[in-house]
């Protein structure tokens, strides 16, 4: 068999399997959990995987899938990845009444993808023919979300970190793999598109608390310190940094308030806020971040308020590799029409920046979906572009990397240059962790 027929019989094997890929990520919308919490996500990929032969392991990382075919060749490892969990937006439509959770990131569209390459690549017989490996993993927790439960998994030693994939690399889950890829939903307009190329912010995650005095607060505030109106002030000091963050940074900074008191006739003493730091570069991140944490302690010192901030690692910004992309973008324009777009920048983060610093990876944005991510508005508009055209794309870009010896990609996995060690990697982690304790009556 030729690589262009064996792709066209993949092809096929995924139009024949269009129902059963289509109804994973239709079960997962219907269904959907939170980080660390996917177990129904978890059970659904496990026995589509199993039902065909595969080698399955479950709760990888709390919970979460890693799959193996029955039949592999020595030579490079391809990685196939899809996000489990869902995104909080209680104002969506479909959104739990209890949880808030939704599917409005796109993540059910990256499980069914990814179990479109698998179920295309084992109805043709492509695995025998591949020089390399292709395993699929099922990653829990990308949204950087529900941090106190996350801290609370954190301490009872279940996580060592909060972002599905930094755990995944921390347990050595991705020591073996060679390339990783998965296709993320974005509304690129009606019909089969894709971005490829673009580059994502980094974060660091603060969980910010301030501890004043309650007091009545009518009949003494005098004798209160007021912990909301420093946190009112360390917001209004971050906005006096942002003339001080360089545009090529990208620096975004948007802190919320969990906790604003408890009473409104009690001076509130008791103030919690969250916040991202984000940025285009490590460096840029974190000098952002450090000028975040003295506007934050100048807001408590002014009031006489004590405060803790608890620096969290987040995400590291995107980094791509062009002979991946020119790979997937040769093998999406047959479905395309041309409807290509390269390059870009995005603000927003994703953990797959983590990963792309210690191997390559290809992160293309696909369509068939309208809305921006995380609102009410996002959803799918077109079934066979979401769901089918990242899994043919993506299928057909493995195959070239494993034909004919893995010519293709032996040349993209010996040409990189890793950004970090994983060594390093996980000490920066360390480094960013860091709780910072200011006490009011520090003048």
């Amino acid at each position: 068999m030729t690589r262009d027929n064996l792709k066209q019989a993949v092809f096929d094997a995924i139009d024949a399997e269009k129902e059963t890929i289509i109804g994973v990520g239709e079960a997962l919308y219907a269904n959907p959990e939170l980080g660390y919490r996917e177990a129904f996500g978890t059970q659904q990929v496990a026995e589509i995987f199993k039902g065909i032969g595969f080698q399955v392991e479950e709760n990888i990382a709390v919970t979460g899938v890693l799959a193996t075919p029955p039949v592999s060749l020595p030579g490079p490892v391809v990685s196939v990845l899809g996000e489990l969990d869902a995104i909080i937006c209680s104002e969506h439509p479909d959104a739990d009444p209890q949880t808030g959770a939704v599917h409005a990131c796109g993540h059910h569209i990256q499980v069914a993808a990814m179990v479109g390459v698998a179920l295309g690549l084992h109805a043709a017989g492509a695995f025998p023919q591949l020089d390399g490996t292709v395993n699929f993993m099922a990653v829990p927790a990308e949204e950087f979300v529900e941090m106190a439960y996350r801290s609370r998994l954190k301490t009872e030693g279940k996580i060592t970190w909060f972002g599905g994939k930094q755990e995944m690399i921390e347990k050595g889950l991705f020591d073996a793999t060679d390339i990783a890829m998965m296709a993320h939903a974005l509304d690129i307009g009606p019909g089969p598109a894709t971005v490829i190329g673009a580059t994502g912010n980094g974060f660091i995650g603060k969980e910010i608390r301030f501890i004043g005095k309650e007091s009545h607060a009518g009949a003494a505030p005098h004798e209160g310190v007021n912990a909301l109106n420093a946190a009112m002030l360390a917001m209004n000091n971050i906005h006096a940094q942002r003339e001080t963050f360089r545009d090529e940074d990208r620096i975004r900074v948007h802190p919320i308030l969990t906790k604003g008191g408890d009473a409104v006739n009690v001076v509130p003493a008791d103030v919690c806020m969250e916040s991202f730091v984000r940025g285009a570069s490590i460096h840029g991140m974190r000098d952002a971040s450090k000028k975040v944490d003295r506007a934050i302690a100048a807001g408590a010192m002014a009031v006489g308020a004590d405060v803790t901030i608890e620096n969290i690692p987040g995400y590291l910004p995107l980094l791509t590799v062009p002979e991946l992309d020119t790979l997937f973008k040769e093998n999406a324009l047959p479905f395309c029409e041309h409807r290509i777009i390269e390059g870009g920048e995005f603000a927003g983060s994703f953990d797959m920046g983590d990963l792309s610093h210690l191997i390559p990876c290809l992160h293309p944005f696909t369509g068939g979906v309208s809305g921006n991510i995380h609102t009410r508005g996002f959803k799918v508009s077109d079934i066979d572009t979401a769901f089918l055209f990242p899994a043919k794309a993506m299928a057909a870009t493995i195959i070239d990397l494993l034909w004919d010896g893995a010519q293709k990609g032996k040349a993209i996995i010996d040409s990189f240059t890793p950004s970090l060690t994983k060594e390093q990697y996980l000490s920066l982690l360390k480094e960013i962790s860091e709780t910072r304790k200011v006490a009011g009556n520090a003048f």
